[in-house]
């Protein structure tokens, strides 16, 4: 049978619903742990569950394996990533027909990141240049069999966004409230980088053609500064974007990640967020503490400030996740409990994209348990 369509869900639903998104994992052990987590995460009530798909389509049977498991053995109604980075276009126009064979019909339209060791993106000859294309297509071949969603970037494409000589004192009122401000650690200089309004404006033009070409929702990149999204989405508005914005929330699972992950993606993170972590950073359980009091609060802010609902990036954790929702009263302590309080199989979350949990990543700190007993 096919599945219900994500955009009427989110259309049918009052705010303050969750999603949960996982990644195809790289061994058989893995994808057999994430089985059983994603039951267990299922019986919390998602509105969705989400899945990547490898740059280059690395993970393409994977995705559609684990998406097509969700809905027809889980029960949980399932998206599915599509890129085309690095793929010809008949390799989307094959998934697409898989997944309606087996009546999956939720897509996330994405260029894709550059494959491993690959520092930028090229279109491939005879595939698309952007996900504007994907779009295109699926609309064109399928009518509106699919409820398509595409990716939306609060502070600016991860492209786009560069070092700004002269600081803070050469950005607009708008560029201060989107720029990263960061401390270069070898020399202690001050680093401002920011997607400045020329680009950014070329951003939500490119943004209301996806809308305009058939996207029905929109899912953030993460970041952490709430204020960020609310400017975003009235952005959106301002442009005649009236899809729903739903912001993508970042599990905060330890220290390393977190650093990493803000570094990669140039994300701006409020003021004294940093020293916070730093100082949780002491055992996995403590800053897996500090990171559900900190999920907690930055999901309140986006639902106050008119947020439709909550996506997380779980990174196939569920410990974080599980957390966040009880403090934000979504789920029951006996909901909760039945969940995995711990996330002790993180060593087979391997992706078959190379994104890890992060947990060797945490320095070895006096307090800290072994690797092999966390």
């Amino acid at each position: 049978a096919d599945d219900k369509k994500v955009s009427d869900l989110i259309a049918q639903t009052k705010p303050g619903w969750f999603s949960f998104e996982y990644f195809p994992p790289k061994t058989d052990e893995g994808v057999k742990n994430l089985h059983k987590r994603i039951n267990r995460m299922t019986t919390l009530g998602p509105l969705f569950t989400d899945f990547t798909w490898g740059a280059g389509g690395s993970t393409s049977e994977l995705s559609l394996q684990l998406t097509s498991w969700a809905k027809n053995e889980a029960g949980t109604v399932s998206n599915m990533h599509l890129t085309c980075t690095n793929q010809k276009s008949e390799m989307c126009g094959d998934a697409l027909t898989q997944c309606k064979k087996v009546g999956v019909r939720n897509i996330v339209a994405l260029r894709g990141d550059p494959p491993r060791g690959s520092e930028k993106w090229e279109a491939t000859e005879g595939g698309f240049a952007c996900a504007l294309d994907l779009v295109k297509f699926m609309r064109k071949e399928h009518g509106d069999y699919f409820s398509i969603s595409v990716a939306g970037y609060p502070e600016g494409h991860p492209d786009n966004i560069k070092e700004v000589e002269g600081g803070l004192d050469a950005l607009t009122p708008a560029e201060k409230r989107r720029a990263r401000v960061a401390i270069e650690k070898t020399t202690g200089k001050e680093i401002v980088t920011v997607c400045r309004d020329p680009e950014w404006e070329i951003e939500m033009k490119y943004m209301k053609e996806k809308a305009d070409a058939g996207a029905q929702f929109i899912i953030t990149q993460m970041f952490m500064d709430p204020q960020v999204y609310v400017d975003y989405m009235k952005a959106c508005r301002d442009w005649g974007i009236n899809i729903p914005v739903v912001p993508g929330i970042m599990c905060l699972n330890n220290f390393g990640g977190l650093e990493r992950m803000t570094e990669l993606c140039k994300t701006r993170v409020p003021p004294g967020l940093m020293e916070e972590a730093r100082v949780a950073n002491t055992t996995d359980d403590a800053f897996k503490t500090w990171g559900v009091e900190a999920g907690v609060k930055m999901c309140r802010a986006v639902l106050d400030g008119g947020a439709p609902g909550l996506h997380f990036y779980t990174l196939n954790l569920e410990r974080v996740v599980v957390g966040t929702l009880l403090g934000l009263g979504k789920i029951t302590p006996e909901q909760a409990a039945a969940c995995q309080t711990g996330d002790a199989d993180a060593k087979f979350m391997v992706s078959a994209q190379g994104i890890t949990t992060g947990t060797k990543a945490r320095p070895q700190l006096a307090g800290n348990k072994p690797l092999s007993e966390v």
